[in-house]
């Protein structure tokens, strides 16, 4: 009596400590992992600060739209030997003279009219700045889709360590029993070392499973950049979507999908890019405008020293007549650019939707696996208790027992695999259509 008492403290005592540990580790969900990474993803992060760059660069000043001002200094001084012949004949000389100029003030230089370059230029930078966010959102929902797909292996080894821990409690009572058949002389020595054969097989497949277990966990650490010690579990259940249409799919895709978006926003890019070059053939028209102070000073001369402060304005126009014919030329790649761009567009389309039907082909047959595999589980599930009761009463070998248990093993093992792959194909269909949810 004391004995068993002292075994049922021990029991209860394992018992507080497993549940203390399990409490002690972080229980990870599906959201909070994506919310960790939109926060820490090193990649997120480059490809948002990409974005505020493209955003700091539209304005009307980096288009050359605004004037510029500028405040101007210039002296120059000089000492010289000098000779003055003047209109009557005299001359006068003096050596080491001494010189200076100053001029300093305000100066205002402002293209009015440069054929239209500068106002494409600055379409250009709008687009640019939605080329620059479409690439953030490019890159969250690949960061996005590496983190989900790489929690899902998490959760489908975890059941598998699950399973192999549950097949090395029935191979322990298998060995158990063959131990005490063969004390009473009704089993063979032989039987209990086949026995404890395929018990340390499954042990070993299981340190290799906790192996696999634990690289996955260390993977997905890295790709929400924290330590990659952090222990975790992870939530098993798995909510499979089944209720993807495609002609919803492709309607997404066509109007969300970011990378045939980034195309489209190259095309334009190139086509503004051919504006300003076209740009080229038309006059260049600027105004200067400022207020300058000078002052000169000279030891020889009529005015030996001058100043003067005033306003200052002008008018300039230039335009091209010939250059070589490079202005044929630039044309000419520019809307050989701009046909790449468009044929890119075409190319990146017909390869996208190529892939969305794919992936929706794979995404029905992996959902009829899923729902077949969870049936076949139930049956061999059924198969192995009865197979285990006859085993009891020995009314079995235990190869036929070995055969049934590895069954289930296997059905729970394809199982896991099925639901794991419909999920990758429904997170999958949906990066492709650019509705993976974010949240």
């Amino acid at each position: 009596m004391k004995i068993n008492f002292n075994l049922h403290k021990a029991l209860l005592l394992i018992c507080f400590f497993a549940t203390a540990f399990v409490s002690a580790q972080e229980i990870l969900t599906v959201k909070d992992a994506v919310k960790v990474a939109l926060e820490n993803n090193f990649d997120i992060k480059i490809a948002r600060n990409n974005a505020k760059i493209d955003a700091t660069n539209v304005s009307l000043a980096n288009a050359g739209i605004l004037p510029n001002v500028d405040a101007v200094l210039t002296e120059s001084n000089g000492i010289l030997d000098t000779k003055q012949v003047q209109a009557d004949g005299s001359t006068r000389e003096k050596n080491n003279a001494k010189n200076m100029n100053l001029s300093y003030g305000l100066a205002l230089n402002w293209t009015v009219f440069d054929g239209f370059k500068m106002f494409a230029k600055h379409e250009q930078l709008k687009e640019i700045e939605q080329l620059g966010n479409t690439e953030l959102k490019f890159t969250i929902l690949t960061r996005i889709s590496d983190v989900m797909e790489t929690y899902y292996q998490i959760v489908q080894q975890q059941q598998q360590l699950k399973v192999l821990d549950s097949t090395i409690r029935i191979s322990e009572l298998r060995l158990n029993l063959a131990k005490n058949r063969h004390s009473i002389g009704k089993a063979s020595k032989l039987e209990v070392l086949n026995a404890e054969v395929d018990w340390n097989t499954d042990n070993t497949n299981l340190l290799q499973q906790k192996e696999l277990y634990n690289n996955l966990k260390t993977n997905l650490n890295a790709l929400l950049a924290r330590a990659v010690t952090t222990d975790f579990v992870v939530v098993e259940e798995v909510a499979i979507d089944k209720s993807l249409n495609y002609g919803d799919l492709k309607t997404a895709f066509e109007g969300q999908n970011p990378q045939l978006q980034m195309q489209i926003l190259q095309k334009k890019i190139a086509e503004l890019a051919l504006k300003q070059v076209k740009g080229d053939r038309y006059p260049t028209i600027g105004l200067s405008s400022g207020y300058n102070f000078t002052r000169s000073e000279s030891d020889l001369g009529f005015a030996s020293r001058s100043s003067g402060n005033g306003l200052v304005y002008g008018i300039n126009a230039r335009m091209n007549i010939f250059n070589g014919s490079l202005q044929n030329r630039n044309e000419k790649a520019a809307k050989l650019a701009f046909e790449n761009a468009n044929i890119s567009l075409e190319q990146q389309k017909s390869q996208l939707e190529s892939q969305l039907l794919a992936s929706y082909t794979t995404y029905l047959t992996n959902i009829q696996l899923s729902e077949l595999e969870d049936k076949n589980e139930k049956i061999a599930k059924q198969n192995l208790d009865i197979t285990l009761e006859k085993f009891k009463i020995g009314t079995i070998t235990t190869v036929e027992f070995r055969t049934a248990q590895l069954n289930y093993v296997t059905a729970q093992f394809r199982n896991n695999s099925a639901q794991f792959q419909a999920k990758l194909s429904e997170i999958a269909l949906k990066e492709l259509a650019g509705t993976l949810n974010l949240e």
